[in-house]
């Protein structure tokens, strides 16, 4: 198996090189989302506008092209959180705007075809992740200082309900699928505000709650 190569170790591209790896890690985003995991590497760099050599050239395998997917997914989610902190003045708006700007990275679609793909314990992979976290739990926490948000969650239950949400029903295509996820997510983050109107079962749910259950 090809060792997956660190974001530090990969040589500086050109710009036109740049944007074809770019095309492709979207394109492959894409693709996933639609067809799964194991869509064949043609097809996406056909989607790409690219020929399968630009492909390889960049990523010798699979596993490598589906590691820089999981690391553009978690960096343009993080950067979503990061844009909503600061350009909303409302906390409880900068969560909102969080969550529906999150349903365009496809996460909940995204999960479970790149869970057994990946390694988790990649240096580049834990740091991506651990920005992620402290960026979600910075809109959580402003929130929850503003006194909008209820006191008894934590960002696992917040990334838990976002996945469900977002996954798509099985053969749907992801056709006209975000008139709903939107609706829902309306929903959802209606039940987050304070005062409570119920008492949730259970204790707050981390992200190292779900990480020790799976």
């Amino acid at each position: 198996m090809t060792a997956t190569r660190t974001e530090s170790a990969a040589p500086r591209l050109r710009a036109d090189a740049l944007r074809n790896r770019e095309r492709i890690i979207a394109a492959a985003r894409e693709t996933m989302v639609e067809f799964g995991a194991e869509v064949p590497l043609d097809e996406i760099a056909r989607r790409a506008g690219v020929g399968n050599a630009t492909l390889y050239r960049h990523f010798a395998d699979r596993r490598e092209l589906i590691h820089h997917v999981t690391l553009s997914v978690m960096a343009r989610t993080t950067d979503r959180a990061e844009s909503a902190l600061v350009e909303e003045s409302d906390a409880f708006q900068a969560l909102r705007r969080f969550v529906h700007d999150a349903v365009e990275e496809r996460i909940g679609a995204l999960c479970p075809l790149l869970s057994d793909s990946v390694d988790l314990s990649h240096p580049d992979l834990l740091a991506a992740r651990e920005r992620l976290e402290s960026a979600i739990e910075a809109v959580m926490r402003a929130a929850r200082d503003s006194g909008q948000l209820r006191t008894d969650i934590a960002v696992g239950d917040l990334m838990v309900a976002l996945t469900q949400l977002t996954r798509p029903l099985p053969g749907s295509g992801c056709i006209d699928f975000d008139k709903f996820v939107h609706r829902h997510l309306q929903l959802f983050l209606d039940g987050l505000m304070a005062p409570a109107r119920s008492e949730l079962p259970g204790s707050a749910a981390t992200l190292d709650d779900l990480r020790k259950r799976q």
